[in-house]
């Protein structure tokens, strides 16, 4: 099945008999607040206009646990983030479309909680919210409950050893900014730096200047130039492993499966017995 869905197909999918639930995952980089900007509000993104049926999920609150030595974005727990998905009207016999506003990292977190946790039928909107042509609504639906029962998979998920062993037997790649990853920057963390032996891979190389993904054949090519061979386990990290779930979500479009080090660089960062890479050099 294709992890994500275009938005024609999607007006179909509505369409039909078995309709989709519609997740809207809006959200935004809390590193806006260092510049003076003020927080991006995503629930008053979705009250202002969301596709007609969706439910808003809020990323921070309900698709993560409070920051902590779990680095920014640490998984929720598997009983409360059911609870969340129960009342947003998720199934496991139903299908799932998320969407957030069009950078793709956000949804591309909830697909992979839903995925990982087993749920079977979960796309993204290629696009986000502005690749939608049809009409939005300004109503909040109330969903009947829906039955779906998280359980988390035994693989497909890193910690700080995981990723660390991955760097030296297999490929992980680091999905922030090129700047980020040579540490000539570090607007969030600790300090700015890789874990040695990770590849940079930078997410935003994944799809055009329209945040659509990069047709499958060359994300393929990307992802082999980087090391990806059919024979290779890959795993993903960023700064809090948000734009990392959107690569890994590249991957899966590519047809390559890839794990999720969750904690990534906020975490690994913030543990002075971790080394520290920089430059453009793995190592």
């Amino acid at each position: 099945m294709n992890a994500i869905i275009s938005a024609p197909d999607l007006a179909s999918a509505l369409a039909g008999g078995d309709p989709p639930v519609l997740l809207d995952i809006r959200w935004q980089l809390s590193a806006a607040k260092a510049a003076g900007a003020p927080p991006f509000d995503g629930r008053a993104a979705y009250a202002a206009g969301h596709l007609p049926g969706a439910v808003y999920v809020d990323l921070d609150r309900e698709l993560a646990a409070p920051p902590g030595t779990g680095g920014r974005h640490p998984l929720p727990d598997p009983e409360e983030f059911g609870a969340v998905m129960r009342r947003a009207g998720v199934s496991a016999g139903r299908p799932v479309v998320v969407y957030d506003g069009g950078q793709g990292w956000a949804a591309a977190r909830a697909w992979w909680l839903l995925r990982w946790t087993g749920h079977p039928d979960v796309r993204v909107l290629d696009g986000g919210l502005p690749a939608w042509q049809g009409p939005l609504s300004a109503d909040e639906p109330r969903p009947a409950p829906g039955d779906f029962a998280p359980a988390p998979a035994a693989d497909g998920l890193l910690d700080a050893d995981g990723a660390a062993a991955l760097a030296r037997s297999g490929l992980l790649l680091d999905a922030r900014a090129g700047e980020r990853y040579r540490g000539e920057v570090e607007p969030i963390d600790p300090v700015g730096g890789h874990i040695p032996g990770a590849v940079s891979a930078p997410t935003s190389e994944n799809v055009t200047a329209d945040g659509r993904f990069r047709p499958a054949a060359e994300l393929r090519a990307r992802f082999a130039g980087l090391g990806a061979t059919g024979d290779t386990e890959v795993g993903v990290y960023c700064g809090s492993g948000v734009s990392a779930a959107h690569e890994v979500l590249a991957l899966a479009v590519a047809g390559i499966p890839a794990a999720l080090y969750v904690g990534s660089w906020s975490q690994w960062s913030a543990d002075p017995e971790r080394p520290v890479a920089v430059g453009p050099d793995p190592r």
